[in-house]
């Protein structure tokens, strides 16, 4: 009965003649109220989706020309380890729930994953409602978010430093530039075009005030957006690009000791700012922020810039819940510059895994002996050890919301 439903349904590219279909879906998915709607406007929340029509591709199931069920992906590009990859980022997912069970969601998947490694995506980003639903699919955690809250008398003493703070517009050039500098160096970073920087502030933009920290060259080495409401002083995003950006900004904080009780933020790495202050007893509490999957295995292995310890050639099995093309032994040579082939089944196999273990390793969110102990690796020790030195070890950092 299910089947003979679904045979009634057709799946293609959502456009803009059904923009009120998406924005109807999405309103409905993520249980946007009408009071919501009244608050924000209309206008405005039409305003909000029209990147996803003009920039993105989306796939959606219809019935009798009525949106049901859609996905979209964003052209986005990140670093890893210090090479640029397209990244594929997924948002907008939904389904109304009286089509539930009929696996459109899987089917939509499928396909936007084979659109994304036609178009050279060979990395997939999304925020994940359900954690254990899209590691099913092959998506795996590679970042975590630090939320925090230092008390008014835990804020850092101000600390001499040679440059200046001074409060810009929302969009100065500086603090783009600030980033652009600060992405080249962080590991599974977002290198923001025009549409990240949109999506990652599209909600509480009126109420942010964004400052640059400039050396004693006048060079912006740091940014902040923030706001102070309620007797708190809420970081948006800080970014720094040194200590003393660092310091210089918490200068800037300490300034508005007279205004606030607390200071609350997030941090995107695996460094508690508690490290950091004199007080360090403050309130930390760490949470899964994105999830990324491989999209092309031959293709990301092919380019990814493995340490200069690799010498000798390591054969890997990788599998895949959803793409067959990912199925596949690969071995990786590097004596005569980095090659990736595939390699038949009877080939003596090195480490085997899956494909969600295979990002969150490359991208080295967990080390391959971690990843061994709880079974996520089969691999002798000499192969995890060769594994943990052809890694970079840089922790992934990614803090936009798409």
């Amino acid at each position: 009965m299910s089947q003979n439903r679904k045979d009634d349904l057709e799946l293609k590219f959502v456009t803009k003649e059904h923009t009120q279909d998406s924005l109807d879906l999405l309103n409905y998915v993520f249980q946007v109220t009408n009071q919501d709607v009244s608050q924000i406007g209309e206008s405005q929340m039409a305003l909000w989706k029209k990147p996803i029509f003009e920039q993105s591709s989306i796939l959606g199931w219809f019935s009798k020309n009525k949106l049901i069920s859609q996905m979209v992906v964003y052209p986005f590009s990140v670093n890893i380890h210090g090479r640029a990859y397209k990244m594929g980022g997924v948002t907008g997912v939904g389904t109304y729930p009286e089509y539930a069970g009929l696996g459109l969601m899987n089917d939509l998947m499928k396909e936007s994953l084979t659109l994304m490694r036609e178009k050279g995506q060979t990395i997939s980003y999304l925020f994940p409602y359900s954690i254990p639903y899209y590691r099913k699919k092959g998506w795996e955690i590679i970042s975590d978010v630090i939320t925090y809250t230092v008390r008014d008398t835990q804020i850092p003493k101000p600390y001499d430093v040679p440059g200046r703070i001074e409060r810009v517009s929302f969009h100065d050039k500086d603090i783009r530039n600030a980033y652009e500098q600060f992405s080249k160096k962080e590991n599974g970073a977002m290198i923001r075009n025009e549409l990240a920087w949109d999506e990652h502030f599209k909600w509480g933009r009126d109420d942010l005030i964004a400052c640059v920290y400039y050396d004693e060259k006048e060079q912006p080495t740091g940014y902040m957006y923030y706001k102070v409401e309620n007797e708190t002083f809420f970081v948006q995003e800080m970014i720094f690009n040194n200590e003393e950006a660092r310091r210089g900004l918490w200068n800037f904080i300490g300034a508005h000791f007279s205004m606030v009780y607390y200071v609350k933020g997030k941090i995107f790495a695996n460094e508690p700012l508690s490290f950091f202050l004199e007080d360090g007893e403050i309130e930390e509490k760490i949470s899964p922020y994105y999830m990324a999957r491989i999209v092309d295995v031959e293709e990301f292995l092919r380019g990814f810039p493995f340490t200069s310890y690799a010498k000798q050639a390591i054969v890997l099995k990788v599998t895949d819940p959803m793409l067959e093309w990912n199925e596949d032994v690969f071995k990786l040579t590097f004596e005569n510059g980095q090659t990736v082939e595939r390699v038949s089944e009877d080939t003596p196999v090195d480490a085997s895994l899956d494909i969600q273990t295979l990002v969150t390793l490359l991208l080295n969110y967990k080390r391959a002996k971690d990843l061994k102990e709880i079974g996520r690796i089969e691999a002798t020790n000499t192969t995890i050890s060769y594994l943990e030195e052809l890694i970079p070890d840089n922790q992934p950092w990614f803090s936009d919301y798409f």
